[in-house]
């Protein structure tokens, strides 16, 4: 007896759940059997209100499945789920609205029947356990609290969020709205160490984090998650465990691809035989039950050798028309027409009860985009949306019946609508309603600037009278400095002093009356602004010679630099600039006759300005529109009427680039050169070598600039998925 009890045990711990079918039946029930390898214990089953779900928990039980959900969309019926953790499976059934159901057993199947509406024991039991969720939700004087909050990883890469009262029987309430699950915990008290968030992303699980936090006379919990993930929950005496594990990938089948044929082969060798009765043989070798229409017959001729049966019933149906539909281990044969007309059918049927079906209402707030933009995408039709803020119905991605409101005030969706169609719409927010990635957008402009010039320059003249017989010869720089030197040679001839030197009569010591030293020049070519010069005059007894040489040399180096720098969403424009406005006055009106004019007042802008569109593309990098400006202020301009017009220096460009996050790149640059060598010089004589230096002026400028502009984006950190 012992030993029995033992191997029970064995088999009970090794059950599998092998596949879950299901079959429509009559007054909109559906009845869902679940196949396992050994004949099941009595399974846990709970059901929740909002949302309508029947669960039902099988310990010790391994899901083989390969499909994890399977929509039924019949009745009250929306779907079912299958998920595997902590070696129990739980089967979940999402409704349309809450139902009752019924429960048997069949050999190694376990059969449940969900009702259309509610009726019978099941009605009862709902109604308890609703009571008895009330009950729990208002015990408030019983004193649970939260006494842990525990985060694990599993061996199979699940995440597992351990919370612990400090009691059994814990109202709990959970809901999935899209990427987060909502755990709402009623009259239950929270403690201020747990009042955290939880970041667990380093663990390796869908779990990205927890937070905890009081809502109104309970908990709520928000579980973030990422990817594809499947949840579990379940109570365990004073714990409730959460489990999210990723989903299993389900094999993609390439409808293109040629069927692959895994059957028992076969041989058949018939001449004119009746096609049922090939039917018949194809399902004694197959072990399945095919059911074959009243309108399938004739005679077929094969000769098969060696082939799979799956294969065999292929051409069989391929050669006289017809058709298969397969449900669990049944398989319908038909005329394909006649099984075209009945799925027809049962789709018009489908839509008629979409037709009548009961809608419901829900409130979807938005936290990262406009409400308004929102509903008009949901109720847009063929591009042809309408306007936020007003109800929209029977377009996009709403039915006929269906339509959305946007309250600016809260930003909130107000859908309604059927309630496939509601959770359609909530999936869709979910993936809409993210934070948009910014980018920081860093640039600088460069302005180099290099000036050299170099001038030499001189000054030179002969002055003097010089007195041969009779005859006065003098020279100076000018005509009237020379008949200033004839006037004094003059006077000294009559004073008797044999005309040199050249002095004032009767004045010897009182200094020499020569011209001044403007009109004694010969040469007047000095460096503009000379930073040294070197004077030489010589004075003999009939001459006065001037020299002066100035030179001047100049030098200059300079960098402006300009950052800056902008932060903005991505796929939108932000610009931003920094200068001055400079005001100037023009004249209109007036006329020749004198008629008064008009002053206005306009203005100029130099500024510094970053206008730049950035756009985050698959893969990671950022296409950038750009327009960089720096504007400076060459020179005002004298304006006819009065006042200036200001002239300006623009530095400008307008492109696109595509740049790796955190890549800095030279966007574009323009150098300019000038050189120059200007020569002022008397004809002839400033062509002497060597000497011509004294008769000439020369002037060398070199002068460089450079404008380069460099651009930075870099992406802001912040996880997205």
């Amino acid at each position: 007896m012992l030993l029995g009890s033992v191997l029970t045990t064995n088999v009970l711990a090794q059950n599998t759940l092998q596949d879950i079918t299901y079959a429509p039946l009559s007054g909109d029930k559906v009845q869902i059997t679940l196949q396992f390898a050994a004949p099941v214990a009595e399974p846990q089953i709970f059901t929740t209100q909002n949302p309508a779900r029947i669960a039902v928990d099988i310990p010790d039980t391994h899901d083989a499945m390969t499909k994890r959900r399977i929509d039924i969309n019949t009745g009250a019926t929306q779907s079912v789920t299958a998920v595997e953790a902590a070696g129990r499976t739980r089967v979940v059934v999402d409704l349309f609205h809450n139902a009752g159901y019924e429960t048997r057993k069949e050999g190694n199947n376990y059969i449940l029947t969900i009702n259309n509406t509610m009726s019978g024991g099941a009605a009862s039991a709902t109604a308890a356990a609703v009571a008895a969720t009330d009950q729990t939700k208002s015990s408030v004087a019983t004193g649970m609290e939260i006494t842990n909050v525990d985060f694990r990883r599993g061996q199979h890469g699940e995440g597992r969020v351990i919370v612990t009262f400090s009691g059994q029987g814990a109202g709990v309430d959970l809901q999935r709205l899209g990427d987060k699950i909502d755990v709402n915990m009623y009259n239950v008290k929270l403690p201020a160490q747990f009042a955290q968030k939880l970041d667990v992303l380093d663990f390796a699980t869908p779990v990205k984090s927890i937070e905890t936090h009081r809502k109104g006379g309970g908990v709520e919990m928000e579980i973030t998650a990422g990817g594809s993930f499947d949840q579990l929950a379940y109570q365990s005496g004073n714990e409730y465990i959460i489990e999210v594990s990723p989903k299993k990938e389900e094999a993609k089948v390439d409808p293109n691809a040629p069927p692959v044929y895994s059957g028992n082969r076969v041989t058949f060798n018939f001449q004119d035989i009746p096609t049922r009765s090939v039917l018949q043989l194809i399902a004694d070798v197959s072990d399945l039950n095919i059911v074959v229409s009243d309108s399938v017959g004739g005679n077929v001729t094969l000769r098969l050798i060696n082939v799979p049966w799956d294969q065999a019933l292929d051409l069989v149906l391929q050669t006289k028309g017809l058709d298969k539909r397969q449900n669990g281990n049944v398989i319908w044969i038909a005329p394909q027409h006649e099984i075209a007309a009945r799925e027809q059918a049962i789709a018009e049927a489908h839509q008629k009860l979409q037709d009548v079906k009961q809608t419901v209402t829900v409130y979807i707030p938005i936290s990262y985009g406009k409400a308004k933009d929102i509903a008009a995408l949901l109720s847009s039709r063929q591009g042809a949306g309408g306007s936020g803020g007003s109800a929209q119905g029977g377009g996009g991605f709403l039915s006929p019946r269906g339509r959305v409101t946007a309250d600016d005030r809260t930003n909130t969706l107000l859908v309604v609508d059927t309630p496939e169609r509601v959770e359609e719409v909530r999936n869709l927010v979910s993936k809409l309603d993210k934070p948009v990635q910014q980018v920081l957008i860093e640039s600088r402009v460069v302005v180099a600037t290099d000036n050299f010039a170099r001038e030499l320059g001189a000054k030179f003249g002969i002055s003097g009278g010089y007195q041969t017989g009779n005859t006065i010869v003098s020279t100076s720089g000018s005509l009237a400095a020379a008949d200033q030197m004839s006037n004094i040679a003059l006077a000294n001839r009559v004073a008797g002093l044999g005309g040199l030197p050249i002095s004032s009569p009767g004045t010897v010591g009182a200094g020499i009356q020569v011209p001044n030293i403007g009109n004694r020049l010969n040469v007047n070519l000095p460096a503009s602004n000379s930073t040294g010069s070197f004077g030489l005059a010589i004075l003999g007894a009939d001459y006065l010679l001037d020299l002066e040489l100035s030179a001047a040399q100049t030098e200059g180096r300079s960098e402006l630099i300009s950052s800056p720098r902008v932060i903005t969403a991505n796929q939108q424009e932000a610009d931003i600039k920094q200068g001055s406005e400079i005001g100037y006055v023009t004249f209109t009106g007036g006329t020749a006759g004198g008629g008064a004019s008009t002053a206005t007042v306009q203005f100029k802008e130099a500024v510094l300005e970053l206008k730049v569109t950035p756009t985050i593309t698959a893969d990671n990098r950022v296409y950038l529109t750009l327009d960089v400006k720096k504007d400076a202020i060459n020179q005002l301009v004298p304006n006819p009427g009065g006042g200036f017009v200001p002239q300006l220096d623009k530095r400008e460009i307008t492109t696109s680039v595509l740049v790796d996050n955190g890549q800095t790149v030279v966007l574009g640059g323009v150098y300019e050169f000038d050189k120059s060598t200007d020569i002022a010089k008397v004809p002839f004589l400033g062509d002497i070598p060597g000497l011509g230096a004294l008769f000439r002026d020369t002037k060398k400028k070199n002068s460089k600039a450079e404008l380069l502009i460099f651009v930075t984006p870099r992406i802001l950190n912040e996880s997205l998925k």
